[in-house]
């Protein structure tokens, strides 16, 4: 028989409270929502050695899959199996609704504005964006201005990173739109949810997201715009620290996965080598960066691209996805302009909210950085996976003055926000259950017919007590993420 527990019970359950930020389980959802007092009740009938269990067997499929990351100068070695955090993440259908909304709004203005800056660089001419701010960008490449793309797509895989605040208000943190990863994670934690708690998984109204690598190859086949096109994974070998996710996408979507050693160009063309003799390949889903996508084109002394690719994509006879020259879109510098890309292309008011951020290139706003970066979170505008930032109420003096001297140094590299209080969310410790800090990363697929986007996403949880960095490369962990119906 089903206990029924009050609220003070759920919180208590949960380890809510403690933090004092905004906990997304106790503070938004609240006990009358059933999914929750499942998991709370199926929570308070499991002991803590119990939970840790489950965690371990978790951790041994993430071994047994290959699944493995890399955490730069920890003791324990550089590769390292995902953490993974047994407690799911809850949203509701209406939130799901409203960020599904605000991403794909997004990703529709940001190819706009690639269309647009690669073409009549309409924004630019009307001063909306600095002309010379993307013109000068070192993703910026002038090999893409005036070629067309299929329905003016240019990231067809895009991850946009979402944070909440301390009032539980969602704010896009950063645009992923180069080569996006996480996807994996996201898959298997949901494998891994229905394997190990499945008395919950399998009696809850949930939304599904299975069907990702199914629609993933759907999206890169309209956006060639064949009939049967053939599509491979490009990958730069087994030594990248995304590799797994290579090779799970090319295995879930029944397509190669090749190297710089499968292809070769002729006549403008892309050829691999089968059993069936050699095949005209149609596209490239790569995840390897634009500078070692075409030795002849970008880096000579490149192993991991393809002699001619360039060649052969600018004469339309292949598809890369991402398109090259996508990094201007997701740089942070350029991040502070997309709700004015919204109104621009659009004409439509941002559904989600941007952070509000200074830009360190600009004199005043460069001084107020520097005199309060104590209480900011200061980023390399092309930094990523938690690296080459500073949060200022976490660090030291030494570290402060150190940051300083970097900015001022190179004020146009850098970036700089308030510290947000991201939302907590119930998190298994070695000690029990406690709050940690998370974000979410939704994936938008997108082509000429459709933009689409699968209910969830890879939530990246803190696991280390007070950190607001959720990054795996920083020893971040995930959890699978419940989008209720």
């Amino acid at each position: 028989m089903k206990t029924t527990l009050t609220e003070s019970n759920i919180v208590t359950i949960l380890g809510g409270g403690s933090s004092g930020f905004f906990n997304e389980m106790i503070d938004d959802v609240r006990s009358g929502d059933v999914l929750v007092e499942n998991i709370a009740t199926w929570l308070a009938g499991q002991s803590l050695t119990q939970l840790q269990v489950l965690n371990d067997l978790a951790k041994q499929h993430f071994l047994y899959q290959g699944i493995t990351f890399n955490v730069y100068g920890d003791a324990q070695g550089v590769e390292r199996t995902i953490p993974y955090d047994l407690i799911p993440r809850v949203l509701k259908g209406k939130q799901w609704e409203l960020i599904s909304a605000g991403c794909m709004q997004r990703v529709k203005a940001l190819n706009l504005f690639l269309d647009d800056i690669y073409h009549q660089q309409h924004i630019l001419l009307e001063g909306i964006i600095p002309r010379e701010q993307v013109l000068r960008h070192e993703s910026f490449l002038p090999q893409m201005l005036g070629h067309n793309l299929n329905g003016k797509i240019y990231s067809q895989i895009s991850g946009i990173d979402i944070i909440r605040d301390g009032q539980g208000d969602f704010f896009i943190l950063e645009d992923n739109l180069r080569t996006p990863s996480g996807v994996s994670y996201m898959l298997e934690s949901r494998k891994i949810s229905q394997k190990l708690i499945p008395e919950l998984c399998e009696h809850q109204p949930l939304q599904g997201i299975e069907q990702y690598p199914q629609l993933l190859r759907e999206i890169l086949a309209e956006n060639a715009q064949l009939t049967d096109p053939f599509i491979v994974v490009l990958t730069p070998g087994r030594f990248n620290s995304a590799y797994y996710e290579h090779a799970f996408l090319a295995r879930e979507m029944d397509v190669p996965l090749v190297s710089s050693r499968d292809l070769w160009v002729e006549n403008d063309h892309v050829y691999i080598k089968t059993v069936r003799g050699r095949q005209k390949v149609d596209v490239i889903y790569r995840r390897i960066d634009d500078a070692f996508l075409d030795p002849l084109t970008f880096r000579p002394d490149s192993t991991l691209g393809i002699a001619g690719l360039m060649s052969a994509y600018l004469s339309h006879n292949v598809v890369i996805a991402n398109a090259p020259g996508t990094g201007v879109a997701d740089d942070k510098s350029i991040y502070p302009y997309v709700d004015d890309m919204i109104k621009f292309y659009l004409n439509e008011k941002p559904i989600l909210k941007n952070v509000p951020t200074y830009q360190c290139r600009y004199p005043e706003e460069l001084d107020y950085v520097l005199n309060n970066m104590a209480d900011l979170v200061v980023k390399e505008s092309q930094g990523s996976g938690g690296y080459g930032m500073l949060i200022g109420p976490q660090a030291s003096r030494q570290e402060i003055d150190k940051f300083c001297q970097l900015v001022r140094e190179q004020p146009h590299l850098y970036i700089a926000q308030p510290t947000i209080e991201l939302s907590v969310a119930p998190t298994l410790t070695e000690t029990g259950i406690a709050e940690r800090h998370i974000d979410l990363r939704p994936f938008v697929l997108s082509s000429p017919q459709r933009t689409e986007i699968v209910p969830g996403g890879l939530t990246r949880v803190a696991m280390k007590a007070g950190s607001l960095v959720v990054n795996s490369s920083q020893g971040g962990g995930v959890k699978d993420t419940w989008v209720t119906v």
